[in-house]
C-alpha cells in the first residue's frame, strides 16, 4: 500500500468516525423530545403560577396548554402547590415555572431535596409579559416578577432585568428560542454567554435556572417560538442524564 493511499484511508476513517459521532449526537437530541409510552414516563413535579394546567378562568373547556401537552408526552406530570417535604418526596425532577413565593420552610425543604440528589429546572422571570385578563394585584394572576426570597443567592446566583423590554431571540441548549423581556443571570454557576441560562451543581443534585418564563407561552408568542418547548424538554432530559 502506498503512503498516499494509506493517508487517504486514514482521512476517510476519521471522517466516518466524525460523521458517526455527529449522527449519534443528533439522534440523541431528537430522541430527547420524542413521546414516551405511558409506562415509561417518569414523574415530573410541576410548580407554577402560570395557567399551564388550567386556563386562566379555570374553565374545563379551556384546560391545559401546549406546554402541558408537550410535558405530558414525556412525563407523568404531578402539579404541586408548595415545596414541602411531602410533595417533593413524590418525585426527583421538578419544573418550577415562575412559581409564587415559597415560605421559608419550603425553601429549606427544596434546598435539602436538591442537595440530596434531586433535579430542578427553574424558570425565573424578572419581567413577565404573559398576557392576562386579570387585574394587577389579583392573587390568581401570575406575579409580574419572580418572587425570589433568597433562593438564588443561596445557590450563588443573581437575577437582573435584561437589556430592555420586548421579544428577544436567545439560545437554550442547542436551540434558538423566543423570549419576552428576558433577564440576565450572574454568579458562580456555569452561565451561558447571553446570560439566559445557569447550570448549577447543588450538593449531589443539579439546578438549571432560566431567566425567562414567557417562553412557555408558545400559543401567544407566534411561529418564532416553534422550538421553545423542544428546548425545555431538552433541558429536562439533560437534568435526567446528569
Amino acid at each position: 500500500m502506498t503512503g498516499a493511499r494509506r493517508r487517504a484511508l486514514i482521512v476517510l476513517a476519521a471522517l466516518l468516525i466524525g460523521a458517526g459521532a455527529v449522527a449519534v449526537a443528533l439522534g440523541h437530541r431528537e430522541r430527547a423530545g420524542q413521546a414516551r409510552a405511558p409506562a415509561d414516563r417518569p414523574t415530573l413535579l410541576l410548580l407554577t403560577s402560570l395557567p399551564l394546567v388550567f386556563g386562566e378562568q379555570f374553565s374545563i373547556e379551556g384546560g391545559g396548554s401546549p406546554a402541558l401537552e408537550a410535558l405530558e408526552a414525556r412525563y407523568r406530570v404531578v402539579p404541586i402547590s408548595v415545596t414541602d417535604d411531602k410533595d417533593l418526596a413524590r418525585g426527583r425532577l421538578l419544573l418550577m415555572a415562575h412559581p409564587l413565593a415559597q415560605p421559608a420552610e419550603g425553601l429549606v425543604a427544596l434546598d435539602a431535596w436538591v442537595r440530596g440528589g434531586a433535579r430542578v429546572l427553574l424558570l425565573a422571570d424578572p419581567m413577565l409579559e404573559w398576557p392576562s385578563s386579570r387585574r394587577l394585584g389579583d392573587p390568581l394572576r401570575p406575579p409580574p416578577v419572580f418572587m425570589d426570597t433568597g433562593l438564588l443567592a443561596h445557590w450563588g446566583l443573581r437575577l437582573d432585568s435584561g437589556d430592555g423590554r420586548g421579544p428577544k431571540l436567545r439560545r437554550l441548549g442547542q436551540r434558538e428560542v423566543l423570549t419576552a423581556s428576558p433577564g440576565a443571570l450572574f454568579g458562580g454557576c456555569e452561565i451561558s454567554s447571553d446570560r439566559l441560562v445557569a447550570h448549577c451543581r447543588i450538593g449531589k443534585g443539579r439546578a438549571t435556572v432560566v431567566a425567562d418564563a414567557d417562553l412557555l407561552g408558545v400559543d401567544h408568542l407566534g411561529s418564532a417560538a416553534q422550538h421553545n418547548l423542544d428546548a425545555i424538554l431538552d433541558e429536562l432530559a439533560r437534568l435526567e442524564r446528569k
